[in-house]
């Protein structure tokens, strides 16, 4: 049998933590290309204009089998990634924390994200299957490799630090993402100029967005440290995946003795579930029913990363005064009026979509951030990868009750409006439930301590 290894010692003074603390935000910097450029801006309206191409004029399109209205075709391939998301983001953190290799394993998922980002560039001429597989490839890179980067947050940080350091970790992204879709947008309006059509220049700015991705990634892969030795030296890969589907399994059985941190994450699936379909589909709502361009489309949300960045940080600082859960639970409130809102919003009119914009810009950050660092606080120590995956399935593999929502919507009405409407209930049902948790308690029973304001 194989012995662990010893954790190596590490120099944890605050200089040392500031230090790796600031690798840890490179990653939401590279990253960030994703949800921005691909997922909110281009990705959307752009397989959803391919999928009409291959339409052909036809109400439907052929998905395996299956007839599909092209504008539901983005929704429902949405839906399938967050389930294959479920299914495989657990592995890959049990599979960190078994074997030890956060880092490497982080590294790994982000470049296979990365490079199948880079491959949308072949998504052209009606290849609509094509480019909701390389979605799939990519989506499911992203969200497990995310998993073990915020499984980094409570080694790196302590307990007083957390809000601080998660909502620079959000604001930091928002500010690289939205660099490039500065570069994205000057591409975009400058397209003719360049001899390009739309269509290209799309694909340029998906293909490049995973080149940000990927070259960025090596930043944070150079900082970030592994803290506990391997589980076993010389063990096969073979032998690693069965021990974490065992750890994962224990993980399941663990959460048992939680139940607030179960609450917890029932909550935060409901409530960020209307966050990620709000966000994942504003840019195709903008499209399809305010008929608004990709210029107005475009600018919107470079407008909403600059200004998210602020409310990360302006959201992180009330947190300090009134609490965190004080906080996410207001932002929630503001959620539900931005969906009402949403619902009324007239065709064409720019100056309207901006103002909503802005509103989601200043309690998007701060609700993602927020939640983060709250959980951080309800794990057990040593198990932070396998229980982060079970808060991704609540982040970014939950977007398939929106998803699924919206496209039966869409595929029943051929209205965006009742989609979005209809997202009210998960702001209202993961307030309540939120509200409900009593947090120190939660707090208490994972063995942490409980900071002064939550």
């Amino acid at each position: 049998m194989a012995v662990p290894t010893p954790p190596a010692v590490f120099d944890d003074s605050p200089t040392a933590r500031r230090r790796e603390q600031r690798g840890w935000y490179w990653y939401d910097w590279a990253n960030s290309a994703f949800p921005t450029t691909v997922l909110t801006v281009f990705l959307g309206p752009y397989l959803t204009d391919i999928a009409e191409a291959a339409a052909a004029g036809a109400p439907y399109v052929d998905v395996l089998g299956f007839d599909v209205r092209p504008s539901a075709y983005y929704s429902f391939v949405v839906g399938v990634a967050a389930v294959l998301q479920i299914v495989l983001m657990p592995i890959a953190g049990a599979l960190a924390d078994h074997t030890g290799r956060k880092k490497e394993l982080m590294g790994f998922f982000a470049l296979l994200g990365a490079a199948a980002t880079v491959c949308f560039w072949f998504a052209s001429d009606g290849r609509y299957l094509l480019g909701g597989a390389l979605f799939l490839v990519a989506n499911i890179g992203f969200a497990c490799a995310f998993v073990i980067y915020n499984s980094f947050l409570p080694e790196i940080a302590a307990p007083s630090e957390r809000d601080r350091v998660s909502g620079m970790g959000w604001g930091f992204g928002y500010l690289g993402g939205g660099l490039l879709l500065a570069v994205h947008l000057v591409l975009f309006l400058r397209a003719e100029s360049f001899g390009l059509d739309g269509g290209t220049a799309a694909r340029i700015a998906l293909s490049s967005a995973g080149l940000w991705w990927g070259g960025f990634t090596i930043i944070p892969l150079l900082r970030l440290r592994n803290r506990r030795g391997l589980a076993a030296r010389g063990e096969s890969a073979g032998q690693a995946v069965a021990g974490s589907f065992r750890q994962l399994g224990r993980t399941a059985m663990d959460l048992r003795r939680y139940p607030l941190t179960l609450a917890f994450l029932v909550a935060y699936l409901l409530y960020n579930d209307g966050v990620q379909t709000v966000i994942s589909f504003s840019a195709t709502f903008a499209d399809k029913e305010l008929e608004l361009d990709q210029t107005v489309q475009i600018g919107a949300i470079l407008m909403v990363q600059f200004v998210a960045f602020g409310g990360a940080l302006l959201l992180s600082r009330l947190a300090r005064t009134f609490g965190a859960k004080q906080v996410v639970l207001a932002a929630l409130v503001a959620w539900t009026a931005v969906v009402c809102v949403a619902y009324f919003l007239p065709k064409g009119s720019a100056t309207a979509f901006f103002a909503l914009g802005f509103a989601i810009a200043i309690v998007m950050g701060g609700t993602q951030a927020l939640s983060r660092s709250l959980f951080s606080h309800v794990i057990p120590r040593g198990k932070e990868a396998e229980y982060y995956s079970l808060y991704e399935i609540s982040d970014k593999g939950s977007t398939f009750l929106g998803s699924f929502t919206l496209g039966m919507a869409l595929q029943l009405t051929d209205s965006y409006r009742l989609g979005i409407i209809s997202l009210i209930i998960f702001f209202v049902l993961g307030g309540a439930l939120l509200a409900a948790v009593n947090l120190p308690k939660a707090i208490r029973a994972a063995g942490n301590e409980v900071p002064e304001r939550l």
